[in-house]
């Protein structure tokens, strides 16, 4: 294996709860040394009270539980750790010395935070000119939404994506995970890599104002190109489709399992009915065609659902597939961390922590040939590179850091 394609770039890392740490991650997975930056009373996790037990191994907090909270060791492999207090001017002394041999700094704050600690970009730069700097509120950095805060449950919502979620005799739906967050967090990887791109070539740094909402509205692209064009406001159609048909999700043998069905084409709707072994159905006037398919889908998806409903879910994707129509079984999370592609392809990685143990967790997305990313190392515990940072990286003396401690700028164990 080759060096990994972002070795060499230090990113000082501010960012909390998900789509700011989904950022980090993946430039952590290609090689960026990430330092993550926690405070001494937040701990970096979210707070550890109120947090159910199952976000923890076997439902046990344990002793430290800041160390062993999933939600944080999956969103922060591959990444260096160290507590400081940026309330403390003494703290905001250390991060400035941090910036001056960093490349990056991400924040998710809310729009007001960083210039409130008085470490906004324009004094950045000062530090480190040719330094790249992203923040990512919900809403932008401008605008009369600025200093409002979400979750990307809210942002979903504030998108329209919620108002088309669902069916149609039924109220707006949240998705199955806060999808504006790993949307946002892979923005924000993919516009670092772009400033970086800028910077190579005329040696210059920039901000990147990053807004969640402004992130995942282009996935609403078909919808807002709707009212753009035709004046027409979508609304929740469960899993119809505007114009294909068969388009649902089908009950198949078992508890709860289903199977995912998208017919397209004439050619593999009559490829579909052989597989059923109902040939003729292609024929039959109500489904002749595509539109006399959907304005009979009701009728379709019964016929459909008599077949399904006597089969496992996997053994109709892989009839289906093989036919030419495109079939998905619908998967739980159990079933998703044992299916054979994906085992057959790598994809997960057992990573081993001390206070955890080891687990199976999601690996990278991509694979590159010459340099393939990895789960390298485990997420740090609290404070765990303390003595990198400070002592190595910014060569603070034994007395500087002893000072800091005194002083509670930075600590070995969060405080309560």
């Amino acid at each position: 294996m080759g060096r990994l394609a972002l070795d060499g770039l230090r990113i000082i890392d501010l960012t909390q709860v998900y789509a700011g740490p989904y950022a980090t991650k993946l430039l952590a997975d290609m090689g960026a040394e990430v330092i993550r930056i926690e405070s001494p009373v937040r701990a970096g996790r979210g707070s550890v009270k109120g947090r159910r037990d199952d976000h923890y191994p076997d439902k046990a907090p344990g002793e430290r539980p800041y160390n062993r909270n999933a939600y944080y060791n999956e969103l922060n492999r591959n990444k260096l750790a160290i507590s400081l207090d940026l309330r403390h001017p003494k703290g905001k002394e250390v991060f400035k010395k941090l910036v001056a041999v960093g490349d990056v700094v991400i924040e998710n704050y809310s729009a007001r935070v960083m210039g409130n600690f008085g470490l906004e970009y324009p004094v950045l730069r000062e530090i480190k000119p040719d330094l790249i700097m992203v923040s990512m509120p919900a809403y932008g950095m401008t605008g009369p939404y600025r200093d409002y805060v979400s979750f990307g449950t809210g942002i979903e919502a504030m998108v329209g994506m919620s108002q088309l979620t669902g069916y149609a005799d039924g109220p707006p739906l949240m998705l199955g995970i806060a999808y504006a967050d790993p949307t946002g967090g892979t923005n924000a990887a993919l516009a670092v890599l772009m400033a970086l791109y800028f910077r190579r070539k005329t040696g210059r740094g920039q901000y990147i104002d990053l807004s969640l909402r402004e992130a995942i509205t282009p996935l609403m692209g078909e919808a807002i190109m709707d009212y753009a064009m035709n004046r027409r406001v979508q609304m929740r159609a469960g899993n119809r489709h505007p114009f294909m048909a068969p388009h649902n999700a089908y009950r198949c043998k078992g508890q709860d399992n289903w199977v995912a069905i998208a017919v397209g084409t004439d050619e593999e709707f009559a490829a579909f009915c052989r597989v059923m072994g109902r040939p003729e159905l292609a024929e039959d006037e109500r489904f002749v065609d595509q539109i006399s398919r959907w304005k009979n889908q009701e009728v379709l998806d019964g016929i459909i659902y008599e077949w399904t409903r006597e089969r496992e879910h996997y053994d109709v994707m892989r009839q289906l597939q093989e036919a030419g129509v495109r079939a998905g079984a619908v998967l739980n999370v159990a079933e998703v961390v044992r299916d054979p592609h994906l085992r057959a392809r790598g994809y997960f990685e057992k990573v081993t922590h001390p206070e955890v143990g080891a687990h199976d967790h999601p690996g990278v997305s991509w694979k590159m040939s010459r340099t393939p990313g990895s789960i390298r190392t485990h997420a740090p515990l609290y404070a765990e590179h303390n003595d990198y940072v400070l002592r190595q990286l910014l060569r603070l003396s034994d007395e500087e850091i002893a000072q800091l401690e005194r002083e509670e700028v930075i600590t070995s164990v969060p405080k309560a």
